[in-house]
């Protein structure tokens, strides 16, 4: 018998308003039983649980998500991520189109940004 991952669970200062702007991010509701000061919030279509903890983020994540844009370009998905919340951590994007974007979310946790499946056939 094996094991299935049942939810990739991020810890945060404040998990709603967390789990908000990844509902944004990825164009997913928050689980309708979820509502402000929940100590656990789910995005459930995505299988992320978000929960409330004390403890503030200190360093890198060891892992972390990768968000390949569906139905526009990489850099067009860049900034629609920066004006929900996120911030540019590292750009690694080359003049040829390559490469890839590093964000962080409102409470630092670091992701990427790659090309869309378009770009990569282009």
């Amino acid at each position: 018998m094996t094991s299935a991952i049942h939810h990739v669970t991020i810890d945060s200062a404040d998990a709603y308003t967390l789990a908000g702007f990844w509902s944004q991010a990825l164009g997913l509701p928050v689980h309708g039983d979820n509502a402000p000061g929940d100590e656990e919030v789910l995005i459930e279509g995505a299988g992320l649980l978000f929960i409330t903890v004390p403890d503030a983020k200190t360093v890198k994540n060891r892992v972390h998500l990768d968000l390949q844009p569906q139905d526009r370009t990489r850099d067009e998905e860049v900034e629609r991520l920066l004006a929900l919340g996120a911030t540019l951590v590292d750009d690694r994007r080359t003049p040829a189109g390559k490469g890839w974007a590093v964000l962080a979310d409102p409470e630092g946790n670091e992701f990427c940004v790659e090309r869309s499946a378009k770009e990569r056939q282009g």
